[in-house]
């Protein structure tokens, strides 16, 4: 028989060290004692939202070019407000302050800052207000470090302003038009008129932002002379509307332009403007007529804008080189697959022209080194093992910087391996995640650091002998805070299933009995390429699994197939169903825990966000024999309702594959709920739309079937702001106390 915990009257502090088996001595103190509830070493979902549990990082650091110095961006001595400080690799104990903006009344406080390339002026950006999931208006300032002065670029706010490059400019983008401001004659002038409703110049729609993750779609060429700017044509894109509540007496509809799966796109074109002539050329491709544009930039050569290109079903990459004077268009490079090409930003070009490249061609992703007419020069990186991110070539010592899995795909370590292929050397091998930020040139780097029981850590070392010169900031603090707790630690290792073996972790209770049986809770999110177990400092929702294990459950992840960082087989395994083999994969861990002595196999459930909670709620309808209880935040019901760019990267359209969509769509097994369910999701969601909650809520209803759910007005996919994040959580919590 099921226990149940019950979470009426007062708001209970759901992590403190009261186990299930105390609940009866609760109920009592609750009755009859004023008497302190309980011990000093609680966490309660106040303090896990209010940023008491939050890691210190460095915030924003730029490297400058001149390879000896660094900038962070950081709070003043006085409080609200804050600086750009700048430090020398060399000596980084004390800092100079480059742009303080206590010192300016126009200025509270920068959100974020850009140098200009010759680094004699300072993009600052204040009071920012987000649009969607990275795209924002805010009011910018430029600062001239010679003069000391400060110049708003627009008194309108603004977006994706950027100096150019010899910082006597800054182009940005208004109302979807794009403008350029000289700074010393203090003249603005705009260079496009269309952009509407429909038309969009210099920056991108709302599937690229999302799905190709930039916003910013122009760019200075290396004279300053020219800017090419992507214009995006919506009009053949359907309208998605949500109402938003608000305030008022009336509640309004915003209306914005979403390609679902298998509908239009925007049509695309780029051009290349002169600032002198105002001459617009449009960039051609010969008979070709890309599909999408996922990137652009000058590099390799003065007059050299690269271009990438992309069919619709995303398995054929184009790299091209185009002459901005010449207008001659060189393909440099092609990446194609049965499958999906995965999009990235690990071009870098080399004084030579030559650049570096990754790719998954032999079946992990490595890095590669061509030269300026695209032809392969070697291999870089080898085996199977993939890497994770690309850092930078030191010219000196011609050695590349990246970091990999090579060590464990739940582990990330930093290497430098020779621009012939040759003397690859390990900088940070501890196990648990090493990253780094390098100086320009390479010689330095900011080395960072976590694990499991290791708050996030910032060393300073100098790259020749991997010296380490510098403690910049270790979080210590926050370690005792946290291990005064006494929270248990997450537990690594492997499990096989269905012939793969996948990564996972478990969180057992502090004072875990192996001859109790326990209720279990999965918590997955398994989109392609994820990852959840790895070997790193958590955040709060890590906060809060080890908080319910101190209540009596056991919390597992399991990373199935289709996750990453274990080569493109295993990612790329899912193509064309996406949640099936996912499904079947939690299903089988379950049943495997379920197998395990001290599990209860009758009280096992599952929950996650977003893809994940699509994950959740496939799992209880399919696997209903195996799940008592899901939890789905934001979920995506139908891969119908979701965009083109994601979806159809991994399932082509609808019309291709209508048993891919259909078969794994949970909406078609709303007949088959057992468990108890709570779907949850933000009406005002642009990403993943109410409309999969609602459709998935109706599809119950006329199948009969009993469940939870809960709307939270106005929120978006993150479903935050003001109280509403420790609420969700409070619902969640009771309704796992009440049901699992």
């Amino acid at each position: 028989m099921k226990q149940s915990k019950s979470t009426s009257g007062p708001q209970r502090t759901f992590f403190s060290f009261i186990n299930r088996k105390r609940a009866m001595n609760f109920a009592f103190i609750l009755l009859f004692g004023n008497i302190q509830l309980f011990a000093q070493n609680t966490l309660s979902l106040d303090s896990l939202w209010n940023g008491a549990y939050d890691a210190e990082r460095l915030e924003s650091i730029r490297s400058m070019k001149d390879g000896i110095a660094y900038t962070v961006l950081k709070p003043s001595l006085l409080g609200g407000t804050n600086q750009v400080v700048q430090y020398y690799y060399k000596n980084p104990k004390q800092g100079s302050i480059l742009v303080d903006s206590e010192n300016y009344d126009q200025i509270e406080r920068f959100s974020d800052y850009s140098f200009s390339k010759n680094e004699q002026k300072i993009l600052l950006e204040t009071n920012p207000i987000p649009i969607y999931r990275r795209s924002k208006i805010a009011e910018y300032w430029v600062f001239d470090r010679g003069a000391k002065t400060l110049q708003k670029v627009s008194d309108q706010k603004i977006q994706e302003p950027l100096l150019s490059p010899d910082a006597s400019k800054v182009a940005y983008v208004f109302q979807r038009n794009l403008f350029v401001k000289d700074l010393e004659s203090k003249k603005t002038t705009q260079l496009t008129y269309d952009g509407n409703y429909q038309t969009l110049n210099g920056i991108t729609d709302w599937v690229y932002e999302e799905e190709f993750g930039f916003v910013r779609a122009f760019d200075w060429n290396p004279n300053s002379k020219q800017l090419v700017f992507m214009r995006f044509d919506e009009s053949k894109i359907p309208v998605f509307s949500m109402d938003i509540y608000g305030s008022d007496l009336y509640q309004f509809p915003y209306g914005f332009r979403y390609p679902k799966a298998g509908e239009e796109n925007s049509t695309l074109e780029l051009f290349v403007i002169d600032l002198e002539t105002k001459k617009k050329n449009k960039v051609r491709f010969g008979n070709e007529n890309p599909y999408y544009i996922p990137r652009i930039k000058f590099g390799g050569g003065p007059n050299s804008l690269i271009i990438q290109t992309l069919n619709r079903h995303q398995n054929h990459l184009k790299l091209w080189r185009w002459n901005t004077n010449t207008e001659k268009l060189q393909l440099l490079l092609q990446e194609k697959e049965d499958t999906y090409v995965s999009i990235h930003d690990d071009l870098k070009f080399l004084d030579d022209d030559s650049f570096l490249w990754t790719s998954e061609r032999d079946g992990y992703k490595h890095i590669y080194h061509y030269a300026k007419d695209g032809t392969l020069i070697r291999q870089l990186t080898k085996g199977e093992w993939e890497v994770t991110e690309l850092y930078v070539l030191n010219p000196n010592r011609k050695e590349i910087y990246y970091q990999s899995v090579e060590g464990g795909s739940t582990e990330r370590k930093v290497y430098a391996i020779k621009l012939n292929g040759k003397n690859k050397r390990i900088l940070q091998g501890a196990i648990g995640t090493n990253g780094a930020s390098f100086s320009a040139d390479g010689s330095f780097y900011i080395h960072s650091f976590s694990d499991e029981q290791t708050p996030p850590e910032f060393s300073l070392y100098e790259t020749k002998n991997n010296k380490r010169l510098l403690s910049i900031l270790d979080n210590n603090k926050l370690k005792e805070k946290i291990k005064s707790l006494d929270f248990p630690d997450r537990e690594f290792s492997t499990l096989e299933i269905n012939g793969e073996e996948l990564n996972m972790w478990m969180i057992k209770p502090v004072d875990f009995d192996p001859s109790k049986q326990y209720p279990l809770l999965l918590f997955q999110y398994s989109g392609p390429g994820s990852q959840q177990v790895a070997n790193r400092w958590g955040d709060q929702r890590l906060l809060w699994h080890k908080s319910l294990a101190n209540e009596g459950y056991i919390i597992a992840c399991v990373d199935g197939r289709g996750t990453g960082f274990k080569g493109a087989e295993f990612k790329k395994s899912t193509y064309l169903n996406l949640v099936k083999y996912e499904t079947l994969d939690q299903i089988a861990a379950a049943n495997f825990f379920g197998d395990l002595p001290y599990i209860d196999k009758t009280r096992i459930g599952i929950w996650g966000w977003s893809f994940g909670g699509h994950m959740a709620t496939h799992c209880l309808l399919t696997g209903a024999d195996t799940f008592s209880m899901a939890i789905a935040v934001a979920p995506v019901t139908n891969w119908r309702f979701y965009d083109t760019i994601y979806t159809e990267r991994f399932m082509r359209t609808p019309q291709e594959n209508p048993s891919g969509y259909d078969l794994n769509s949970p909406l078609n097994y709303a007949d088959q709920l057992k468990g108890k369910y709570l779907i949850i999701h933000g009406s005002a969601d642009d990403n993943v739309h109410v409309q999969n909650t609602m459709r998935m809520v109706e599809s119950l209803i006329q199948a009969d079937k009993q469940f939870e759910w809960m709307i939270y007005p106005d929120k978006n996919h993150g479903i935050y702001g003001g109280n509403t994040r420790k609420h969700l959580y409070t619902k969640m919590t009771n309704f796992i106390f009440e049901n699992l």
